[in-house]
């Protein structure tokens, strides 16, 4: 098992982009608003949030490990 540190604003920004996923699929499958507005505002979250994520974890993954001081 491997080890990724991240600082708080990389944790921001992570927290942000799955929070976008997750309101815009929350619009998507909830019946509050027409099925117009929905998909108007729905889609370009859950889509933005979803590619956004995909360079961002690449970002992390690929990060060296923090070198400790002797």
């Amino acid at each position: 098992m491997s080890k990724v540190s991240i600082s708080y604003p990389e944790l921001g920004l992570f927290a942000a982009t799955r929070g976008m996923i997750g309101a815009g699929l929350g619009l998507l499958l909830a019946n509050r608003l027409s099925r117009g507005k929905r998909k108007a505002i729905g889609v370009p979250l859950f889509v933005i949030g979803a590619l956004s994520t995909i360079p961002f974890a690449v970002h992390l993954f690929k990060k060296e490990p923090p070198q400790m001081e002797e």
